[in-house]
């Protein structure tokens, strides 16, 4: 069934040389600007990725990770490259138990994992792009130098841990406040420091490569072998820094975990969806949920978009899928990798069947390849925004030594989106995370944090995301690329954690099987499931909540109550920032971007 076509806050954009959406004007009009210069999506892609270091720091940050897909215009070949860097090599469950700890802290330094979002932007830029580093850079240098409009959201959090920032990680302070008080939303904002690092890592480059290749590659190298590698080096491991355990406790990363990891290109997963083609990242990634969530939607263009079914089924399905992204995913060079079977389509019809007319409270994931599933323990019950402190201490069994404060620092951070598309038929999806400002202490003299995404691995030896030295923590990160007709058609992308593969999925099915424009498709209600336990620390589930933005409608959410969900309305234009770059059959280049939050916008040229 098509939906009826509404009307927009926002025109669909429509280009003849490229596109950039993201979820920063700045950063998507940074990597239209590549096309001026005469460079490709992949140009664009990484301006743009560079520059949401410095204007979204509470998302991301140079000392976090990235997930990339990619379709190459010219080969007609879909590849993935992993920014995920992995935990330290003498990170152990048994070193964290050692510490009396039975979770990963969501902030410090004990969570910390190679930051890997430099090394796989550079190996983009390197392999695939056109321009020359210090063009792709400037952006970046030019924001971090001479400063941005400090977002609301940046400055709400820089307020809500200042005195962690004030008290107990000083280089923090520097960087993010002012005279020891947080900045003001819209306040212009410089991070000088982070603007070195880059104009030194530029310089190293040039002063060391002989090629534009060579170039890339020697800032690379100065990044996870020179001076970046040698200052986390010396500081991680020689400084114990407050936590989310209320106790200072020194990191396990070192220079060697940065000098022996690249960002390694690799096949995507796929799955074929009407005339359409699915590309993900691995189980590596929670990606492999959004194919799984559409091998169970094959009938779900016969309900009515938005209707109380639609909702609904979705949700279910949503519940199935993430449960078995509980119980099967993790680095497939640590644990077997079962999505063959967990896409295949007579396990996904018997897992469809499960699926009546009342909400499930349960959380089912499937008997895969003969083997029983696995699920860690985990907590029950929501947490709520308004619960005073001390609730949320006793709840969380979180000492009452822990400064209130740094409470924010362990709740789940965000992540940016990235993408491009060109005449030449290139497209590029990216969701850059982690390294946020409270996840753990800006590096001395480096402007950034590095990121915590250890915290999504279990001390569980027997599961698949357990904790293993040199192992990549699941993430949540998760791009996706459409192909059509062996063209590349789509590339997209959300923030948003655990939501991300719902929030999308909703676009997805809305553009192509409901019909609706891609702008008026990022637009349209969104809704979640908050039944599937979160990824990041304090790791709340929530059985049976469905989250879903008021204009869905009364009678929508009156019929899922009476279907045993529990529902959270929320304003419109709340969930989610989803970001779209298409190329069309005739080349041109079509771009729209989320109005939540009034900040992600598309720029074509």
């Amino acid at each position: 069934m098509t939906a009826r076509p509404g009307t927009t806050t926002r025109p669909e954009l429509w280009g003849s040389r490229g596109a950039a959406s993201s979820t920063h004007w700045l950063a998507s009009a940074a990597g239209a600007s590549m096309y001026d210069h005469g460079g490709t999506a992949f140009d664009a892609a990484v301006a743009t990725g560079l520059v949401l270091q410095v204007v979204e720091p509470h998302l991301n940050g140079l000392g976090g990770d990235v997930s990339i897909v990619f379709h190459d215009g010219a080969s007609g070949a879909t590849k993935a490259i992993c920014g995920q860097g992995p935990m330290p090599a003498t990170a152990s469950i048994d070193a964290f138990h050692r510490l009396g700890l039975e979770t990963i802290p969501g902030s410090g330094l004990l969570a910390a994992t190679v930051p890997g979002a430099f090394g796989a932007w550079m190996r983009l830029l390197a392999e695939h792009g056109t321009l020359p580093l210090r063009t792709v850079l400037e952006p970046a240098i030019h924001y971090a130098e001479t400063g941005v409009p400090l977002l609301p959201k940046a400055a709400e959090m820089i307020a809500a841990v200042q005195p962690v920032f004030a008290e107990h990680w000083p280089e923090s302070g520097r960087v993010f406040l002012t005279d020891g008080q947080a900045p003001r939303a819209g306040q212009r904002w410089r991070n000088p420091h982070l603007a070195g690092t880059y104009r030194r890592l530029l310089a190293e480059g040039e002063a060391n490569g002989q090629n534009r290749e060579g170039v890339i590659q020697a800032a690379s190298d100065a990044f996870y072998q020179g001076f970046v590698a040698e200052i986390i080096d010396d500081y991680v491991t020689g400084n114990a820094v407050l936590d989310a355990t209320g106790d200072a406790h020194a990191g396990l990363l070192t220079g060697n975990d940065l000098a022996t990891w690249t960002a390694e290109e690799e096949a995507t997963l796929s799955l074929t969806y009407g005339d359409r083609v699915v590309h993900k990242a691995g189980p590596w990634t929670q990606g492999p949920v959004f194919l799984q969530q559409l091998a169970l939607l094959r009938d779900i263009g016969g309900t009515e978009f938005l209707s109380a079914d639609y909702v609904h089924r979705m949700t279910e399905v949503t519940k199935l899928a993430f449960a078995d992204r509980e119980a099967w995913y993790g680095d497939p060079r640590f644990t077997d990798d079962l999505t063959p079977w967990l896409l295949d389509p007579d396990y996904n019809r018997a897992r469809a069947a499960l699926i009546g007319d009342k909400a499930s409270l349960e959380l089912r994931p499937g008997t895969v390849a003969g083997r029983q599933p696995r699920l860690p323990d985990l907590p029950l019950g929501e947490l709520e925004p308004t619960d005073p402190p001390w609730l949320v201490q006793l709840r969380e069994g979180i000492p009452a030594t822990v400064p209130v404060a740094l409470l924010a620092t362990q709740t789940s951070g965000d992540t940016c989106c990235a993408t491009a598309s060109d005449d030449k038929g290139n497209l590029v999806a990216a969701t850059p995370s982690g390294g946020w400002l409270k996840s753990s202490p800006v590096l001395p003299g480096l402007g950034f944090p590095l990121g915590t995404r250890g915290q999504m691995a279990w001390l569980d030896a027997g599961h698949p995301n357990a904790l293993v030295g040199g192992k990549r923590p699941r993430t949540t990160l998760s791009p996706t690329i459409v192909e059509r007709g062996g063209r590349g058609e789509l590339a997209f992308g959300t923030p948003g954690g655990d939501q991300q593969d719902q929030w999308t999925l909703q676009a997805f099915l809305a553009h192509t099987t409901f019909g609706l424009g891609l702008q008026e498709a990022v637009e349209a209600a969104a809704f979640h499931s908050d039944h599937v336990p979160t990824s990041f620390a304090p790791r709340r589930v929530a059985p049976g909540v469905v989250t879903v933005e008021s204009g869905i409608g009364r009678d929508v959410i009156s019929a899922l109550e009476t279907r045993g969900h529990t529902v959270k309305v929320v304003p419109d234009q709340t969930l989610g920032k989803v970001c779209f770059a298409a190329v069309g059959a005739d080349e041109s280049c079509r771009a729209a971007a989320s109005p939540n939050g009034g900040q992600a916008y598309a720029i074509v040229r």
